[in-house]
């Protein structure tokens, strides 16, 4: 009794092993690597956020404030660049008003510090302080590629080399004075 191998056949076998590998492995895999992608954006927008509102109650950002930040926010396994922006109300915007009220419309003027200033005072002081009036914002994005990201870049070839996966922005205004 003869066997006869049909070429077909063979094609066929190796795609079918090849789909079902994939529908078998690579799908559950990228399905855990995005879930834990989900885990980490939610835990920097919950640190991100609690940082920010911890700020506004202040009125300042303190040195062990930032590295527990930075701490918090580094236990999802990525890294991060974080920017803040603090928008200092200027109290003598060197314009003459006819009214002088703070409080009216179009009348606040503010300038900005960032980041480096802002990890400068932390340095040299311990502290950064601000006032009722203030208006600071946070930005976090992931830096390094997570495993979801490799994955899709490897699959579907989407993601370019400067897109993140993980973000979070939080800003508010400050509502206690902590400068002198």
């Amino acid at each position: 009794m003869k066997v006869r191998i049909d070429m077909n056949d063979t094609v066929m076998t190796v795609i079918a092993i090849g789909t079902t590998a994939i529908l078998m492995f690579i799908f559950p895999l990228m399905s855990t690597a995005d879930r834990g992608d989900d885990i980490a954006q939610q835990a920097v927008q919950t640190a991100t956020g609690e940082f920010v509102d911890n700020i506004r109650s202040t009125g300042k950002i303190t040195v062990d404030k930032y590295d527990d930040f930075l701490a918090i926010i580094s236990e999802t396994g990525n890294t991060f660049d974080v920017l803040i922006e603090a928008k200092i109300l200027d109290e003598n915007a060197r314009k003459k008003v006819q009214q002088a009220s703070s409080s009216k419309v179009g009348e606040n003027e503010y300038y900005s510090e960032f980041t480096a200033q802002i990890e400068d005072k932390l340095e040299n002081e311990g502290e950064y302080n601000l006032k009722e009036g203030d208006i600071i914002s946070v930005t976090v994005k992931n830096t390094n590629k997570t495993m979801s990201q490799i994955l899709r870049n490897f699959f579907y070839q989407v993601t370019g080399n400067n897109t993140y996966n993980i973000a979070a922005q939080h800003s508010g205004i400050i509502n206690v004075n902590a400068r002198n």
